[in-house]
């Protein structure tokens, strides 16, 4: 094909090719500038209204688990153990056999002791039946009254011997009791210190087996002097109120989670350890199924005093500003959103009370903070708050800010 006419075969095809696209190119460009010329759609963001409200002040202190009451098996006679009756690291009631020392000994004794009463009773008899004789002999003058006096010290000597006899008897039955150890408690004992064959004396410094009454329980915790002392100027301030004795509820805070059982404030230490600047604090906990063991660390949920006026706001809703400081987003009522710096008290029930920076009927984002920028004019929809109760779940107490 000659020159000429390739170069004009190419041109029309170019030019067909041209005429083909033209018209693709222009419908994209007429979407691209429609889009452009849209308004944005404000999105949509979840918010609560602030709403002051009274709530339980309460902190969490940290504590150790402590048996209720804790005694020491000991002997109270000497013999040689021959026999041990418990199953170490049971459940034992009070009076309950544990050890039996060999009894043969005090089973002789408390014989001995038998007879002797017999023959003080005998002199007794005898004593009783000539003071008779003398009396009536005196009566009809054939006695003198030196006899008479006699014979009734005589019956008396004989009555305060069988009264000697009867005690020795008692304590040789005593004796005979002893010889079977019992527990002195109800509660749990643990390991038997002592074996069969083995020598026991009273007064001795070695128990053999401990008890320690674990239903209820205690949990003793402490608490700095300077918190106690800021407490105490809030409730004179007016901040806070206080809560009645034996109203405040007491949790703890366990391994897997919220101990189901709430306890009672026993007391408060009247004094400050001087080592560490702490008061102590006891509470009493049910412990029927025996999951709080003595020793346990766990920390102790206490409310201490109500808020008449708090304001609280869900976790979600409390953010770090680029200082680190705390802030939340507002929505304004021309739906604008600005961020509001705010200063923070403690995490409780899942909710940051907040001190400073917030007024009743401020709309706080709680829900899409991914979808604007402060400035942005929203669209704001009422978040349906799940209530969450007080004593289910606390996250932390250590002040923000």
């Amino acid at each position: 094909m000659e020159p000429t006419k390739r170069s004009s075969l190419r041109a029309g095809m170019a030019l067909a090719l041209l005429a083909a696209i033209s018209p693709m190119l222009a419908a994209c460009d007429e979407p691209a500038s429609a889009v452009a010329a849209a308004p944005a759609t404000p999105p949509d963001v979840s918010f609560v209204t602030v709403k002051p409200q009274p709530f339980a002040v309460v902190r969490e202190l940290p504590g150790r688990i402590a048996p209720t009451r804790i005694a020491d098996v000991r002997p109270q006679v000497s013999g040689i153990i021959v026999e041990r009756l418990f199953h170490q690291g049971s459940d034992v009631k009070a009076g309950d056999p544990l050890y039996k020392i060999d009894p043969k000994p005090f089973e002789v004794e408390l014989m001995a002791q038998q007879a002797a009463l017999a023959k003080a009773e005998a002199v007794l008899d005898q004593a009783e039946r000539h003071a008779n004789r003398i009396a009536t002999l005196t009566h009809q003058n054939v006695s003198s009254e030196a006899q008479n006096e006699t014979a009734i010290a005589a019956k008396r000597q004989a009555e305060a011997d069988v009264a000697a006899r009867k005690a020795d008897v008692a304590k040789a039955r005593l004796n005979l009791d002893y010889a079977t150890i019992r527990a002195p408690i109800n509660g749990r004992i643990g390991a038997a210190l002592v074996s069969e064959g083995a020598l026991v004396v009273p007064n001795d410094t070695t128990s053999l087996a401990s008890i320690q009454q674990l239903d209820p329980i205690y949990a003793d915790f402490t608490q700095s002097v300077s918190d106690l002392n800021k407490l105490r100027r809030a409730f004179v301030r007016g901040d806070l109120e206080q809560i009645e004795p034996g109203a405040a509820k007491i949790r703890l805070v366990v391994d897997d989670g919220i101990y189901s059982h709430t306890g009672k404030l026993l007391f408060s230490d009247a004094k400050v350890n001087a080592d560490t600047g702490q008061v102590t604090l006891r509470g009493e906990f049910p412990n029927p199924h025996g999951e709080l063991l003595p020793g346990m660390y766990v920390r102790v949920l206490i409310e201490q005093g109500i808020d008449s006026d708090a304001i609280a706001m869900p976790q979600q809703a409390v953010q770090r500003s680029a200082d680190g400081g705390s802030e939340v987003y507002v929505i304004k009522p021309d739906n604008r959103v600005v961020a509001q710096p705010v200063r923070t008290g403690s995490i409780q029930a899942g909710k940051w009370l907040v001190s400073d920076g917030l007024q009743m009927g401020d709309r706080v984002v709680v829900e899409g903070f991914q979808k604007f920028a402060v400035g942005d004019v929203v669209k704001p929809q009422p978040l349906n708050e799940v209530a969450i109760a007080p004593d289910v779940k606390v996250t932390q107490t250590s002040a923000r800010d």
